[in-house]
């Protein structure tokens, strides 16, 4: 069995989910190939990606739920507030639920550092990592590169703190 550990990304101030998510999300739909594969959903609250009355996660499995799955394709949420937590929340339902192949779903722009963070906190032998693209103007992808490069140059100059 497969865990598809889809991460969060901006919704809405109502929990309207943004492109990003509606993306890694269609991605999701598209790869989930069995019963026998479940989901986790990342994301909880933050002032950055989503100030909601519900965590982001919820708004994940909602629009989930709508395109055709059930409560049963899912574990819990994983409720964290950024990449590391993600990984660490992600790690302990894993876990509990005995299971160690999980294929990460991100955005392509962010592969690398999600890479970086899971392939340390999880340790499996069994992770494979997505990188969806989006349809987003260049001066947007440079942003979110140049912010990316600057989260993985601290990373590997300061290690991770989890």
């Amino acid at each position: 069995m497969k865990v598809l550990i889809v991460l969060g990304s901006p919704n809405s101030e109502t929990g309207d989910l943004g492109q990003v998510a509606l993306d890694r999300l269609k991605y999701c739909l598209d790869i989930f190939e069995s019963k026998d594969n479940c989901i986790i959903c990342t994301g909880g609250f933050g002032e950055h990606f989503n100030t909601a009355p519900l965590p982001h996660a919820d708004y994940a499995v909602k629009y989930l739920k709508e395109k055709g799955l059930s409560a049963e394709n899912f574990l819990e949420c994983a409720l964290s507030a950024n990449t590391v937590e993600d990984a660490v929340v992600s790690k302990k339902i894993v876990l509990n639920h005995n299971l160690n192949s999980v294929v990460v779903i991100t955005s392509d722009y962010h592969v690398e550092r999600v890479k970086l963070i899971f392939d340390e906190i999880l340790g499996f032998d069994q992770i494979e990592y997505v990188g969806v693209t989006h349809d987003i103007s260049d001066s947007e992808k440079k942003k979110l590169l140049e912010h990316e490069k600057k989260a993985i140059n601290a990373i590997l100059s300061k290690g991770l703190y989890y």
